[in-house]
């Protein structure tokens, strides 16, 4: 349990704050428009249905605000990697920025649904009231003339006029159905199967939220929603005035007929500051993405992986961290984040490129055609994760799956060049790396590395220290059965590294068991880059073997999100 506050207690009160606000924000303005005498008589016609719609309208400006926040990675890569004042158990929590950004959508589109639905009933009453010809207070007011000053209250001037006229030729109205139409496009493509599958489709379709944004800034501007002037109020208040609505055109009576007024526009208030940073945030993306890039090797690895080592001037990262990549022959408008599979030693920055859809596919056959030239690549980042933060724990496990061993490969180059200038600041006394594969291919990607750093360990004397096991996933019984009969000898058969290559899953509990035996005092930090099937086990396991006593081992869960 004390595992669990220390990793969530921040994203939890963050979170509970977040929604207690979307409440208050509710309630205060449903009871604003419910109870507020400048709006007597709009309820005469609309009833509670407007203070359902305001309030919503308040919620979704609120949200709209945040939205953009999560996204903007410049201001988070500075939060996490250059401001002192954070500590790790914070910094940690910036990496829920993408959960966050989803959950602030899912509040938008659950009060976008209150707010066209309470309009619905809206624009059904105004067109009820404008028909009606029972002389109640509600047709009064819906027969108000059109006076020169704009003082209207019903939007629906002519009997004649239908509710999907008024929607399509208002400003209110068809930015309302802009709006609308956006989100869902922008919510349906973002889901996991789409963005997964079809990302270019997840993509651009993410991008209409250019058109969400200026939709919701001019979407008050038509002031459908009315209010009672305050000098008409003088001259007609709601509480001495109403009963007497019959004699309003009567000279000699003390009640005028009351002139209103739309609300002022607020959306764009509550946007413009986001607004203006994010603006800012992809002006230095821009600014960083058309300095020149080098391609200074590349290398065709098996099962469709390919690495690029790149020059940059002025580059500089730490481990961990990722990058966005674009190539103009392929799409000017596509990035992809991959991250950065070199240490901060080196003097190039490199990446591993895996096919996994038309965008990548393309990128590897364009530099497999030997005849061609090398193809320009536009670098933006890089851009900070959760592990940067790996050397803070006196024991690191490390979890990768297929490609998502790309982060711990920057990690282990770094311990390699760490060791090699006898880096004495080095806090992390252990490592536990783990890389699951489903080809047996795929072990070659950094099966050089590997070797390196067992080499180095046994010369430093130091083979404790990394601890690495190699999961296949995916074999016949030939591969199983060679494999069982060279088991005796000094190497591993598939991989020629002295660690056996293991057939099928790890059991992480007799696994963590183990290390909770051996570093019964320590804090152990675990790092993932998978599926999030892997990331709940995980999860799991660091929960189950984190001791109750704070003294003694606690595993602190980390997972890699782009």
């Amino acid at each position: 349990m004390g595992n669990w506050v220390v990793n969530h207690w921040f994203s939890g009160l963050f979170l509970a704050a977040w929604f207690v606000l979307n409440i208050f924000l509710f309630v205060h303005a449903f009871l604003s428009f419910e109870k507020a005498t400048k709006y007597y008589y709009t309820r005469q016609i609309l009833g509670s249905a407007l203070a359902w719609a305001r309030a919503s309208a308040h919620c979704l400006n609120f949200n709209s605000m945040l939205i953009l926040l999560p996204v903007c990675r410049n201001l988070l890569s500075f939060l996490r990697g250059t401001c002192s004042l954070y500590r790790s158990t914070l910094r940690k929590q910036l990496d829920h920025n993408l959960s966050f950004h989803r959950l602030v959508g899912y509040m938008i589109c659950l009060h976008t649904a209150i707010h066209v639905i309470a309009h619905l009933f809206n624009f059904e009453r105004y067109s009820r009231s404008r028909q009606a010809t029972d002389g109640s207070l509600a047709s009064i007011l819906s027969n108000l003339p059109h006076q020169e000053n704009d003082s209207w209250l019903n939007p629906i001037q002519s009997s004649n006029t239908t509710v999907v006229y008024m929607t399509f030729t208002s400003i209110a109205g068809l930015t309302g159905v802009i709006i609308t139409m956006a989100l869902v496009l922008m919510v349906t493509s973002a889901m996991e199967f789409i963005r997964r599958s079809y990302f270019e489709v997840f993509w651009y379709t993410h991008h209409i939220f250019i058109i969400y944004f200026i939709g919701l800034g001019i979407h008050g501007l038509g002031g459908i929603v009315r209010g009672q002037t305050e000098e008409s109020m003088a001259e007609n208040h709601p509480h001495t005035c109403a009963e007497f609505f019959e004699k309003w055109d009567d000279p000699a009576s003390h009640c005028k007929p009351p002139q209103f007024e739309g609300l002022p526009a607020e959306s764009w208030k509550w946007i413009l500051a986001p607004g203006i940073l994010y603006i800012f945030e992809r002006i230095l993306r821009f600014y960083r993405s058309q300095q020149k890039v080098v391609i200074t090797k590349v290398v065709m690895h098996p099962s469709k992986v390919l690495e690029l080592q790149m020059h940059k001037h002025g580059f500089s990262m730490e481990v961990g961290q990722y990058i966005f990549v674009n190539c103009p022959s392929i799409s000017y408008l596509e990035w992809h984040p991959f991250t950065l599979t070199s240490a901060p030693e080196e003097d190039f920055f490199s990446i591993h490129i895996r096919a996994v859809g038309d965008w990548t596919e393309n990128l590897i056959r364009t530099f497999e055609q030997q005849y061609s030239s090398v193809p320009r690549i536009q670098v933006d980042g890089p851009f900070g994760t959760v592990s940067e933060d790996v050397f803070q724990y006196e024991v690191a496990v490390l979890v990768g799956a297929g490609i998502g061993v790309t982060p711990f490969a920057s990690i282990l180059k770094s311990i390699w060049y760490k060791f090699q200038h006898a880096d004495h600041n080095l806090k992390t006394q252990k490592i536990y790396f783990y890389w699951i594969c489903r080809e047996m291919g795929a072990f070659a990607w950094f099966n050089d590395l590997l070797a390196a750093l067992e080499q180095e360990m046994e010369e430093l004397g130091k083979v404790g220290f990394l601890n690495y096991r190699l999961f296949l996933t995916g074999w016949d019984s030939s591969i199983a059965g060679h494999a069982a009969l060279n088991f005796d000898k000094a190497n591993d058969i598939l991989t020629g590294l002295k660690q056996k290559t293991f057939f099928g899953r790890p059991m992480w509990d007799n696994e963590f068991s183990t290390i909770a035996t051996a570093h019964p005092k320590s804090a152990v930090g675990v790092f993932l880059c998978g599926p999030q099937t892997l990331a709940k086990s995980l999860s799991k396991c660091c929960h189950q073997y984190s001791s109750l006593d704070p003294r003694k081992v606690q595993f602190y869960f980390n997972k890699e999100n782009f």
